[in-house]
């Protein structure tokens, strides 16, 4: 492969890149999730609790944490946060939540389904349930929910309807009373209707628990913090400004002092921009302000490698080499420099994704995108840009390229 034919395979990669990151920023006020602390939200500490039949152990906390993350999964949230605090504690981060005290109550309700006869005898229990959806009864328009049982649990209900025939069977949540119809006939199939609820809105949220699972042990609400959106705007605005800011000095520096490619510098940080946010459009990331200081981290690295890179070339062009020479030459050899630093924070990076939680693993994520793309700019855009620069043989003047043979 030739020069020539190198360099335009460079372009098209970089356009393709940049036209798929426009792609997942289109529409850019809807492409990037934003965390609690960004966009409000609420966040509750839950317990498990003993009972006289239960007790809390590992076991229970490892299936307590599952119901609980199948809630907060159904909620359709962005990014929540469930992880486990101490022996029997429960974290739970629910971002841009509209109804706080209700996702609170999804969450930390222990949603025990029992089917009892008359005389108050437990015949079956949600374990069996397959699936339950809300929606509205044909006659009437109330609200119900419409489950369905697994094989098991449909032929055991089989069972029970046709031995209580013209018996009232009791379906009960949590020991509430939700319905109580009057058998007329065996129900087979596994299928039935759950009544008694007041709104759509309360059968949505049973139904949700329901197909979640029911929590192995009770858990009670210890601390519960509300993020307000306000608090998340004013420091997304603060962030935006302070990112601003720092971009702007950071391509005057580079202006004044290393001249046109100093502006090819600037050039290679709008698209290093683009990409960054591209990407993490592109993998439904949430955003955080842990993750935006990632993110500020590195663009400074990212100026770090065109720093190298121009003072490479600034030794090559005092060597004797000519300008295109010297350029080609410095982009070469600052390479391994920049590969050395960008990897061994990409260790650090990984091993805080790794080990990490929440906000620090945002930020290991973040940091991570940006090293990648800050390379891939660093060594790949600002070449080419370079390149189709000396082409126009425009620009051939040491003092535009601030070089000396001195």
């Amino acid at each position: 492969m030739t020069w020539k034919q190198k360099r335009k395979l460079r372009l098209a990669s970089v356009l393709v890149i940049l036209l798929l990151a426009a792609y997942f920023l289109y529409p850019l006020s809807e492409s990037i999730n934003l965390g609690l602390d960004l966009q409000g939200g609420t966040q509750v500490t839950l317990e498990a609790q003993d009972t006289e039949d239960t007790q809390v152990d590992d076991d229970a906390m490892r299936r307590s944490m599952s119901v609980i993350q199948n809630r907060v999964d159904e909620m359709g949230l962005a990014e929540p946060i469930v992880q486990r605090e101490g022996e029997r504690r429960i974290l739970v981060a629910l971002p841009g939540v509209e109804d706080p005290n209700q996702a609170i109550e999804t969450i930390g309700r222990t949603a025990q389904l029992q089917f009892k006869n008359e005389e108050g005898e437990v015949l079956m229990t949600g374990e069996h349930l397959n699936d339950a959806s809300a929606g509205h009864e044909a006659q009437f328009n109330q609200p119900i929910i419409s489950f369905q049982l697994t094989g098991e649990g449909g032929r055991r209900f089989a069972e029970i309807t046709r031995q209580n025939i013209g018996r009232r069977l009791g379906i009960y949540l949590d020991d509430e009373l939700l319905t109580n119809p009057v058998i007329n006939e065996e129900i087979p199939g596994g299928e039935g209707q759950i009544t008694g609820f007041e709104s759509i809105e309360e059968a949505q949220q049973i139904a949700l628990m329901l197909r979640a699972g029911a929590l192995p042990v009770p858990i009670e609400i210890i601390e519960n913090r509300t993020v307000g959106p306000t608090l998340g705007a004013t420091a997304v605005n603060q962030s935006i400004q302070a990112a601003l800011i720092g971009l702007s000095l950071i391509i005057l520096f580079m202006i004044f002092s290393y001249k046109l490619p100093g502006l090819v510098a600037a050039i290679s940080l709008g698209i290093y921009s683009i990409i960054v946010l591209g990407i993490l459009a592109g993998l439904n990331a949430t955003l955080t302000l842990p993750g935006i200081g990632g993110l500020l981290l590195s663009i400074g690295m990212a100026v770090d490698a065109n720093v190298i890179i121009f003072e490479r070339i600034k030794y090559e062009y005092r060597e004797g080499k000519g300008l295109k020479r010297a350029v080609n030459t410095g982009f070469k050899r600052a390479f391994k420099t920049i590969l050395d630093s960008n990897v061994t924070t990409l260790i650090t990076a990984a091993i805080l994704a790794y080990f990490g939680t929440g906000i620090i693993r945002g930020f290991a994520i973040t940091l991570s995108v940006g090293i990648i793309a800050s390379m891939f700019t660093a060594i790949i855009v600002a070449k080419l840009i370079m390149d189709l620069v000396l082409d126009t043989k425009l620009v051939d003047n040491e003092k535009i390229f601030a070089l000396s043979r001195r």
